[in-house]
C-alpha cells in the first residue's frame, strides 16, 4: 500500500508538472496583451515598457517559464496582472466554494442514479421509462438545466435563493445558496452514472451466484443490495475519476448562471485580462484537484473488492 501511494504520488507531481508546462505553451500563443488590457490603447511606449518590467513580461518565454517552475518549488504560484495579489490567495477565497459545489453535484448524482439504476434493474417495466428520462436529461445543456430550475425554484416557487453567496458565516445559508447549482449538476451527471450503473447491475444479475442465490429464496431487494450492488458498483467508481473532472469544468458554466464567486468566474475574468499567472496557478489547481480525485478512486478500489491488491 505505501509502495503503491508512493508511485501515484510521484506520478501526481510528473502530471501537474506536464499540465502547467503546457499551459505555459499555449498562453504564449493565446492572442491579447495583458499590458494593453490594463493600460488600454492610448498608453505611451514609455508606460508599456516600464508595466511589462514590473511584470515580467519583458524576459524570454524560457526565463519566465523557469522562474515559474522556482516559485512553484515554494508553493509560490506568482503574482496576478489583473487583481496584483498572490495567485494563491485569490484561489484560496474561491476554491472552498467550487468544491464544495463539486462534491455536493457528485454526491446528489450518486443519489440520484443509483436508487434509480437498482429501480430499474429490479422492475424491467420502468426501465425503459427511466432509461429515456435520463438520455433526455443528458442531452439537455448545464446553462439551459440551470435556467430552467432557477425559474422553477427561485422565481416561480420562491423556494431557494436565485444567486449569489453570502458566504460561510452562517453555513445554513451558504448550504440554500448551493443547493440549486449543486442539483444542476447533479442532474446533469446522474444521467451517464445512472446508465453506468444500470448496465453494470443487468450484468451482475446474469451471473451464476446470484441466479443460485435466487434459488435459495433469497429476497429479491437482498439479493440487489447485498450481492449485485458492491461488485456492480466497480465501474461506477471508475466513472467518479472522470466525474470528478466534469464536474468542476461544469461548474463554470453553473456558477455563471447562478452569479457564484467560484474558480470558474476567476478563471473567465483570468482570461478576459489575459492574466497569465492566475491562469496557469488555476490550471495547476485542477489538475490537481482531478489527480486527488483518481486517487481516491483508486483507494476505493480496495474498499469494495477484496481481490484488488496493491503491489
Amino acid at each position: 500500500m505505501g509502495r503503491f501511494l508512493l508511485r501515484r504520488l510521484l506520478l501526481a507531481l510528473v502530471t501537474l508538472w506536464l499540465a502547467s508546462s503546457l499551459v505555459f505553451a499555449f498562453l504564449l500563443f493565446l492572442p491579447g496583451d495583458p499590458v494593453q488590457a490594463i493600460l488600454g490603447l492610448e498608453a505611451s511606449p514609455e508606460a508599456r515598457a516600464a508595466l511589462e518590467r514590473a511584470l515580467g513580461l519583458d524576459r524570454p518565454p524560457g526565463k519566465r517559464y523557469l522562474r515559474w517552475l522556482a516559485g512553484l518549488m515554494r508553493l509560490d504560484l506568482g503574482e496576478s496582472i489583473r487583481y496584483a495579489r498572490p495567485v494563491a490567495s485569490l484561489v484560496g477565497e474561491r476554491l472552498a466554494l467550487s468544491l464544495a459545489l463539486v462534491l455536493l453535484g457528485l454526491g446528489g448524482a450518486l443519489l440520484f442514479a443509483l436508487p434509480l439504476a437498482l429501480w430499474a434493474a429490479r422492475f424491467p417495466p420502468v426501465d425503459l421509462a427511466l432509461s429515456g428520462l435520463m438520455a433526455f436529461l443528458q442531452s439537455v445543456p448545464t446553462f439551459f438545466l440551470g435556467v430552467v430550475l432557477l425559474y422553477a425554484f427561485a422565481v416561480h416557487l420562491p423556494l431557494l435563493p436565485a444567486s449569489g453567496f453570502p458566504g460561510w458565516q452562517d453555513p445554513l445559508a451558504a448550504l440554500r445558496h448551493l443547493l440549486l447549482p449543486a442539483l444542476t449538476l447533479a442532474l446533469a451527471r446522474a444521467a451517464v452514472l445512472f446508465r453506468m450503473a444500470r448496465g453494470s447491475l443487468l450484468e451482475v444479475l446474469s451471473q451464476d451466484y446470484i441466479r443460485t442465490a435466487r434459488a435459495k429464496g433469497v429476497p429479491e431487494g437482498w439479493v440487489l443490495l447485498k450481492h449485485a450492488l458492491r461488485p456492480a458498483s466497480l465501474p461506477v467508481v471508475t466513472l467518479l475519476g472522470l466525474e470528478g473532472g466534469f464536474l468542476l469544468t461544469g461548474a463554470v458554466v453553473v456558477e455563471a448562471v447562478f452569479a457564484l464567486p467560484g474558480l470558474g468566474g476567476l478563471a473567465l475574468t483570468a482570461l478576459e485580462a489575459r492574466d497569465y499567472p492566475l491562469l496557469q496557478g488555476l490550471v495547476l489547481v485542477m489538475a490537481a484537484l482531478i489527480v486527488l480525485f483518481n486517487l481516491a478512486v483508486d483507494l476505493l478500489y480496495g474498499l469494495l473488492d477484496p481481490r484488488v491488491e496493491y503491489a
